[in-house]
């Protein structure tokens, strides 16, 4: 079940104004006019920022999310009569008719939303069926060793907002609970009104070699292994091809790389960790 944070309605409202600046985007939208992808499947696409974006430039877009409330946001957005959107998840997608998409993308670490193994390989199934021969999926996730997890504080994570219509509105997360590789916290909202809203949440934080194998197991090939641009040394952006015949049936076979001038995915990094930013959490925040 999605989480309260974006399936209960109200938070689900509030998710873009307590966290406005979508600039982790930008990277995204580059990577999509890089492969040359003219159709798209945004997993776990929440209230749909990623996806809209994508269709006002012409892209063919699938957005696919567990979370109702979510959607209904998604699809008051401009460009979202553009977009085909799914109540469901990656691995429940609807068999006819099947989809072809060049590019399926997994932003603002949707991948570690996934708790199981049987979980993840079911997600990573379905998104290569779902793909075009020589297709290519596109997801971040946290760097563990940065133990992200240590900033989940009310000091650190505290906004105030004066949202249009509403009025003042105040969010935070404080840690709950660190059982690696499975981290746990809590999120809580006060409306103007008084009333305080609560949402629990859970992330599974792979290391690279975890989420390079499973990729190589689900029939992709790792191409590339980048530093997310506006989090260096924080998270690793994974590039990885559906195999083909031309790959020989050798899955396995990849390669790591961090673009030239882009910090080690070990590099410290002096970002500040003030803004909701660093804590987004999926699916619902695409």
């Amino acid at each position: 079940m999605p989480d309260a944070i974006f399936d209960d309605p109200t938070l689900a409202a509030l998710y873009d104004p307590l966290d406005p600046d979508r600039s982790d985007l930008d990277a995204y939208v580059a990577i999509v006019d890089e492969l040359g992808a003219r159709s798209v499947l945004d997993v776990g696409c929440g209230t749909g920022t990623f996806a809209c974006l994508l269709a006002l430039r012409g892209i063919e877009v699938v957005g696919v999310d567990p979370a109702g409330a979510s959607l209904d946001v998604a699809r008051r957005k401009p460009g979202a009569d553009r977009v085909r959107w799914l109540h469901g998840d990656a691995a429940t997608l609807p068999p006819r008719p099947p989809l072809q998409v060049d590019l399926a993308t997994m932003t603002a670490n949707v991948a570690q939303v996934f708790l199981t193994d049987d979980a993840w390989t079911a997600t990573l199934r379905g998104v290569h069926a779902a793909l075009a021969p020589g297709g290519h999926v596109v997801l971040e996730t946290r760097v563990p060793a940065r133990r992200a997890w240590e900033g989940w504080v009310r000091d650190e994570t505290f906004v105030r907002v004066d949202v249009p219509g509403l009025g003042i509105v105040e969010s935070w997360t404080e840690l709950a609970e660190v059982a690696l590789p499975l981290v746990s916290f809590h999120d809580t909202t006060v409306l103007p009104d008084g009333r305080v809203l609560r949402s629990d949440s859970t992330l599974r934080f792979r290391s690279r070699e975890e989420v390079e194998a499973s990729l190589a197991a689900c029939g992709f090939v790792v191409e590339d292994v980048r530093d997310a641009p506006d989090r260096p040394g924080r998270e690793w952006v994974f590039v990885a091809r559906a195999a083909d015949t031309g790959d020989g049936g050798e899955t396995h076979r990849h390669r790591r790389v961090v673009r030239p001038g882009q910090a080690s995915p070990h590099t410290p990094s002096s970002l500040p960790l003030g803004s909701r930013k660093w804590n987004r959490r999926p699916p619902g925040n695409s």
